[in-house]
């Protein structure tokens, strides 16, 4: 079934029903800067000639996340596209209808496609590239508040043991301020045990073990490159060590034009028949046809690299 955005309560109460609570990143803000990131990604991977008359976000939206739209000739506005649904079903189960509401046009539209008007599909199966873009977003999300909190759990090596209320919030305060890096910090003498002793106890001695942070960027580093690869940007996507060679780096090459390549055949097909139908010249490049990515050389005293260019 094709994909249509949604609002976030109702995207909520769908994946709630399959996606753990603890785990789920939907509709965070992390998560929304990752998408925000991931869609400016995609949409770099392809050049379009479109009318200059078509608003760009609404044409990216349509085609990308709705993953269809419809092109074709009104009265008021002449050549136009909007996203749309679909209906219908022809001799091989696909959608023969697109259907079109606008108030802006004032009227629904219900048009044949092939004749009355071209559409435009990003996938074969109608779909758009949000549930890529939204499963990446959420990994790279996961990994950041991941290494914050492992950044923040790495300052603190020690326990408090409190006797009651009162003096854990005392605690907390003698923590934040020295945190906030204070020079000198004061409390009261009831924090002392009875032999004149904090009462406080070392649970880490060790606190680069307990950092992670570093790995967990490395990891962040390794899904953008995998993404990377989805969408068609050239990278190498792997752990490169001594004795790798360049045939072995550039084997990732196919795998990354794969879907881009899909995503511009199909996209070209729409076009094709909206330049026919209409006498447009609609076209669509995949930026990185036939471009193998760069091989970086760090050093033999690097143990491991990914690299992701685009």
């Amino acid at each position: 079934m094709p994909y249509t955005p949604v609002t976030y309560d109702y995207n909520n109460l769908y994946d709630s029903s399959f996606s753990p609570g603890t785990v789920h990143v939907k509709d965070t803000r992390l998560a929304q800067f990752f998408r925000r990131y991931l869609w400016e990604k995609l949409y770099s991977v392809f050049e379009f000639n479109i009318p200059k008359e078509w608003d760009q976000t609404y044409f990216r939206w349509s085609l990308f996340w709705v993953g269809r739209l419809a092109i074709f000739h009104d009265d008021r506005f002449g050549d136009i596209f909007q996203h749309c649904t679909l209906g219908g079903r022809g001799l091989y189960y696909q959608p023969t209808r697109a259907l079109i509401a606008n108030p802006v046009i004032g009227k629904s539209l219900n048009l044949e496609i092939g004749e009355e008007c071209a559409l435009v599909k990003m996938q074969p199966d109608y779909c758009g590239a949000y549930d890529l873009v939204s499963f990446y977003a959420d990994m790279l999300a996961l990994c950041a508040e991941a290494a914050g909190m492992n950044i923040v759990n790495s300052k603190l090596a020690y326990a408090f043991a409190a006797k009651n209320e009162a003096q854990a919030e005392s605690f907390k305060k003698l923590f934040d301020n020295i945190q906030a890096g204070n020079p000198a910090v004061f409390f009261d003498k009831k924090l002392l045990d009875e032999e004149g002793n904090i009462s406080w106890q070392m649970f880490n001695q060790d606190l680069q073990r307990n950092y992670i942070a570093g790995s967990i960027l490395e990891d962040m580093a390794k899904w953008d490159a995998r993404f990377n690869t989805e969408i068609g940007i050239p990278n190498v996507n792997i752990a490169k060590q001594s004795g790798v060679s360049d045939s072995e780096v550039h084997a990732n090459d196919t795998d990354v034009q794969s879907k881009a390549l899909v995503w511009v055949e199909e996209i070209r097909k729409g076009f094709d028949k909206a330049n026919e139908l209409f006498g447009l010249d609609l076209s669509v490049k995949y930026k990185y046809e036939e471009e193998k990515p760069e091989v970086l050389d760090y050093g033999e005293n690097v143990d491991s690299w990914s690299v992701a260019r685009g």
